[in-house]
């Protein structure tokens, strides 16, 4: 009997661990699950039919879904009450931006939820406009309620098959939405996901679709035009001594750096058509610009007058000019390629240091030439 008291206790304590560890919101407990009974009775739509996945289990969110009449899919997304809106985009690439989403919140003074269609034309709060977007929403289905601290967020869509990559958010917490204009914050959390509707599984998107693209495009363009053509230029005007080894570094250094360089602007142009931001022509402008003054300098290469010419001075004012303006537009335009793709301070504060450590390796050099003459 002793015996089968501890197998009872142990198997208890199994079972007891398999439990999904509840969401606490205000002090209260905010659990669901795809084994929870669904506590609505309002609903204009089968609820027995719906499958469950859960969608975002670090936030808690849970997504039941079926095609409840032909041509017509029912949802249901539940999340933990946090006092702030969710969210739950529809996209076909993958990304935010091109994306209709649909969100929905409760505020906290007792006045009535709010759902609605957002289309994401961007990135920033001023490109996320309410009630546009191409989802198909069926009349009347859009609702949100609360019961016991979660928020239940339902709608139905008119589709064939609705887009397999879903966006989920949650925006910041103590704000909504005001009716003057009902303009969204940026969101506090959000993730991408792909779902199969047929079987129901569910992968989460390891950061964004174009995420290996982007950094590419980054790289590429900071080591040809931002670091490697900057050497290239303090070997020219400092190491003359060991001629000619001091012309064909040179001519090494730059070259490597105008390839990498226009394989991260080609990247980039790839980039542009595959996210379709209206945010970058200023950098492409810009970057545009570097690529056909480093194109300009390989021709002035193949153009240089012998050093007995007197057309030479000339030469060596135009390529060292259009070199420097060159530098400081690449220098500038990476950084502003940072702030663009909100990459971080690791990024600013890495290619920082780096500008830093070559701007003192060429004051240093500076201060010895002059000293030397």
């Amino acid at each position: 009997m002793k015996l089968y008291g501890y197998v009872s206790i142990i198997f208890g304590l199994i079972a007891f661990q398999s439990l999904p560890l509840p969401t606490i919101v205000n002090g209260q407990q905010t659990t669901d699950s795809c084994n929870s009974t669904l506590p609505l009775n309002n609903l204009t739509f089968n609820s027995s039919l719906l499958q469950c996945v859960e969608a975002w289990s670090p936030q808690n969110f849970i997504l039941r879904y079926a095609k409840t009449v032909e041509n017509t899919w029912s949802f249901i997304l539940s999340a933990p009450d946090s006092s702030s809106y969710i969210g739950i985009g529809f996209s076909t690439t993958g990304q935010m931006t091109g994306s209709s989403a649909i969100v929905g919140w409760i505020p906290s003074d007792g006045a009535p939820g709010t759902v609605k269609q957002y289309l994401l034309v961007g990135r920033s709060p001023g490109e996320v406009n309410p009630d546009q977007g191409d989802l198909t929403i069926v009349n009347g289905s859009l609702k949100i309620e609360s019961v016991s601290s979660r928020l239940y967020m339902s709608f139905q869509l008119t589709a064939a098959l609705p887009r397999q990559s879903v966006l989920y958010a949650v925006g910041p917490a103590g704000f909504f939405p005001s009716s003057s204009d009902f303009r969204l914050r940026e969101h506090r959390f959000m993730t991408t996901t792909t779902i199969n509707y047929n079987t129901g599984s569910q992968s989460v998107v390891k950061g964004s679709p174009h995420s290996k693209l982007r950094k590419t495009h980054g790289l590429m363009n900071m080591f040809g035009w931002g670091i490697l053509i900057i050497i290239g230029a303090i070997v020219a005007r400092h190491m003359k001594q060991c001629d000619p080894t001091w012309f064909y570094a040179h001519i090494a250094l730059q070259t490597t750096g105008f390839l990498l360089g226009l394989t991260g602007i080609i990247c980039g142009l790839v980039l542009e058509n595959r996210i379709k931001s209206n945010k970058v022509s200023k950098h492409k402008g810009l970057g545009i610009t570097i690529l056909v003054m480093g194109i300009l300098q390989l021709v002035a290469l193949l153009a240089r007058p012998d050093k007995q010419s007197k057309y030479r001075k000339y030469w060596n004012w135009y390529h060292h000019n259009i070199g420097r303006v060159m530098i400081i537009l690449a220098i500038s335009n990476i950084f502003y390629g940072i702030h663009l793709a909100k990459a971080g301070s690791a990024w600013n504060g890495g290619y920082g240091f780096t500008v830093a450590v070559l701007a003192l390796t060429a004051i240093g050099l500076e201060v010895r030439k002059f000293l030397n003459k």
